[in-house]
């Protein structure tokens, strides 16, 4: 995936509508994190200081084509002020007068943010009716919304046809990362795959079969691999009807050498709560009334053993139960060996989802990778090996 990005491109005095990702955590009228907004702040920045009139459009929750008062976006446009350290001004509407009034009294390098693009049924049928009125109202397009990509709405998708279209630089970023970790990696390539259920999965697997050296599969998603290979798991959660599938990815690796690494000890329990009493015991060494919630330490070191020569690692899905001690050891064991690795610049670490966010945050290693994205579905979708739309309508 290539993109046109804003290097060299004339902005003063222009109107450039920023396709952002303001659908941030809200907790009782509070943001909770602003990690999308800081992320999003040096495109921002940068179109400010070069003299641009910068709009900036979002959605924000699940609205449904109507206006619905505790989904507006004044709140984020207040923290982005905030984060930026200027005024941004806001526009109750994302199209129309009141968002031309707004746009037409912003001077060079000031910043305004529209209201929330799914207060229009248009966004998400990607209405080219819609995607024309938001067009109206910018010179240039900005796509830093890499997170939402993968969705062909008119704010992501449909306008960047009907203006010059570039990457912001998180949208950059985000592309070179995922560029480093499967388009052109350096070799070897580890993948870490976690989760609870193959099926959901399936594309992901498929994918990386073909595209990486060793897969490591963690979660409850190893104790249907390990079920389809007659080791018995107990009550650990599996899908029984997924074993000829594992199975088929398990030939199809072996077809194409790559080497798939499952877990030889388990963390076990006989209920799921915190902190209960557990056994350590070998994968095929499972009580009938147990549960396997994390990988044992025998499998992390020799996961750990195995970065001493890998050069990439893509990382999706924590390895066990992590929200709940102890089960997040290995998960947060794994991820300190990761860090180190990558600090010590013989890795190059790429990492997303939403549940490996989380881990890698409880583990005190967020900021110690290369790159970990907060893209969500697109950066799984990504590693599935579909094309997304919002990339491809700004492709270079």
């Amino acid at each position: 995936m290539t993109a046109r990005t804003l290097d060299g491109i004339d902005v003063q005095g222009k109107r450039v509508l920023v396709r952002a990702d303001l659908n941030v955590p809200v907790r009782d009228g509070k943001i909770t994190d602003l990690t999308r907004i800081e992320r999003l702040s040096p495109t921002i920045r940068e179109l400010s200081q070069k003299g641009a009139r910068v709009v900036v459009c979002s959605h924000f929750d699940r609205p449904k084509g109507a206006r619905v008062l505790e989904m507006s976006l004044a709140p984020m446009a207040t923290a982005l002020g905030e984060v930026l350290g200027m005024k941004v001004h806001f526009a109750d509407d994302c199209v129309g007068v009141q968002a031309q009034q707004v746009i037409e009294r912003l001077a060079p390098g000031d910043v305004a943010v529209l209201e929330n693009t799914r207060f229009h049924a248009g966004e998400e049928k990607n209405d080219p009716v819609f995607a024309a009125e938001l067009a109206k109202l910018a010179d240039i397009f900005v796509n830093d919304a890499f997170s939402a990509a993968h969705r062909a709405h008119a704010s992501t998708e449909g306008v960047a046809h009907l203006l010059p279209s570039y990457a912001g630089r998180l949208m950059q970023a985000e592309l070179e990362a995922l560029q480093s970790a499967l388009g052109s990696p350096v070799r070897p390539v580890m993948a870490v795959v976690g989760g609870s259920k193959v099926s959901t999965k399936l594309d992901l697997l498929g994918n990386l079969v073909g595209r990486v050296d060793v897969l490591v599969i963690g979660g409850a998603m190893a104790n249907t691999f390990l079920a389809s290979r007659g080791v018995a798991v107990g009550r650990s959660l599996q899908e029984g009807e997924m074993h000829d599938t594992a199975r088929a990815i398990s030939a199809r690796a072996e077809a194409v050498g790559c080497v798939i690494v499952l877990p030889v000890d388990a963390v076990t329990a006989t209920e799921f709560r915190a902190n209960p009493p557990v056994s350590v015991v070998a994968a095929g060494a499972i009580a009938a009334d147990a549960m396997m919630l994390d990988v044992g330490p025998a499998t992390v070191a020799d996961l750990v053993a195995r970065l001493a020569s890998v050069k990439t690692l893509v990382w999706n899905g924590p390895l066990g139960a992590f929200e709940t001690a102890p089960f997040d050891a290995a998960t947060v064991a794994l991820a300190h060996a990761v860090a180190e690795a990558t600090e010590r610049g013989s890795l190059r670490s790429v990492a997303g989802g939403g549940d490996t966010v989380s881990a890698l945050r409880h583990a005190g290693v967020l900021e110690r990778l290369s790159y970990v994205s907060s893209a969500g579905g697109a950066f799984l979708e990504w590693l599935e090996g579909k094309t997304l739309p919002g990339v491809a309508a700004i492709g270079g």
